[in-house]
Formats: C-alpha cells, sequence, structure tokens
C-alpha cells in the first residue's frame, strides 16, 4: 500500500477529504499529517481519524527536522493542502516528482506569494473575472511554478462575492482533489 503525507496549516477540510477518500481504497493511505500551525484545526481532524500528526516550527521545516521524519515515513506522495509556507528546497530535491499542491485559482493567474485563500478570492472579484477554478500542480523551489496536472474551472456572475466564490472553489477541491491524487498514484504504478 502505497503512503500519503499530508501538509496543512489550517481547517483541514481538504486533508481530511483526502484522509476519508484514502480510508476506502486498497491503493493508498494517509499515514500522517504534518502542520506548522500548533492550534490548526486539521490536528483534531486527522486525530479523529486515528491518523498521528508532526507539529514542527518554520525553522524545524528548514532545517534538517522535518525531512529526516519523512524520510523515516518514505512516502509515496506528499500532498499540501492548505499548507502556507514555501516548501524548501532540501525536501523538494529528495522528492520529485513526488510532491503536489492544490492551489484555489486557474495558474499561472492569481499565484505566488501572498496569494492563497481569501487573498485570491478577493482578487478574481474585484477583478470581475467571469470564471475560476482550481489548480493541482507539482512543487518546485518557486510558489505555484510546478508543472500543471489538473484544472477544474467554475463560471462566475457579477453577484458572487469573495465567500460565494470560496464556496465555489471548494466544491471543486472536495470533487477532484482525492480522484487526482488516486490517479497519480495509479499512474506511478504503471511506470514500475
Amino acid at each position: 500500500m502505497k503512503k500519503i503525507i499530508v501538509f496543512a496549516s489550517g481547517s483541514g477540510t481538504n486533508a481530511e477529504n483526502i484522509i476519508k477518500y484514502f480510508s476506502n481504497i486498497e491503493i493508498a493511505k494517509v499515514v500522517s499529517v504534518f502542520t506548522n500551525n500548533a492550534s490548526a484545526k486539521v490536528i483534531e481532524r486527522a486525530k479523529n481519524h486515528q491518523i498521528p500528526v508532526e507539529i514542527f516550527s518554520k525553522n524545524e521545516l528548514l532545517e534538517r527536522n522535518v525531512l529526516q521524519k519523512i524520510q523515516k515515513i518514505d512516502p509515496d506522495l506528499i500532498v499540501l493542502a492548505g499548507f502556507l509556507l514555501k516548501f524548501p528546497e532540501n525536501i523538494i530535491e529528495q522528492y520529485p516528482n513526488k510532491i503536489i499542491n492544490i492551489h484555489p485559482a486557474l495558474l499561472p493567474n492569481y499565484g505566488g506569494k501572498g496569494m492563497y485563500g481569501m487573498h485570491i478570492h478577493r482578487a478574481i472579484v474585484n477583478n470581475k473575472e467571469k470564471e475560476t477554478g482550481i489548480s493541482i500542480h507539482y512543487v518546485n523551489e518557486n510558489y505555484d511554478e510546478g508543472g500543471i496536472i489538473f484544472q477544474a474551472n467554475v463560471a462566475l456572475t457579477d453577484e458572487d462575492t469573495p465567500e460565494t466564490v470560496a464556496e465555489k472553489i471548494h466544491e471543486l477541491e472536495q470533487k477532484h482533489f482525492p480522484e487526482i491524487i488516486h490517479r497519480i498514484l495509479e499512474d506511478s504504478n504503471s511506470t514500475i
């Protein structure tokens, strides 16, 4: 069975959705949740599913501490699900094409440092965009610039607010993120 580590910084709805999805499928299992936020709701969500949680500081992420914990687990895939810190190069180098992220916009638009969550949704509404969506991509050394694996879009209306945009994005994330992770893991099976 393949091993997934999920990194999250906040409420953890995407992390929990991934945990639930893979609890019913033989191909893989979420074996650990890593967070940089000791008060993140993702901790409670993970513990409710008996998933071990690693809490770390930004310094521990940048040093070798977090990398060593990841190496002990030896994951097949690292999934960033609402993880807000820049992922360090020492981990990216160890796990090429094995780290993916979900971004709540259609990259390359609305990507980069400081572009996350409601910041993105406000910018999209302010710019009167006609559509938005999600991007699932590989992680490289730059924010939101790794190769795009999958995108899904949703239409917007003049009545949309940042909050309604957030709801539409959340629906796309919940529907597609676990399925794309599943597909990536299946594809990695066929190349071995």
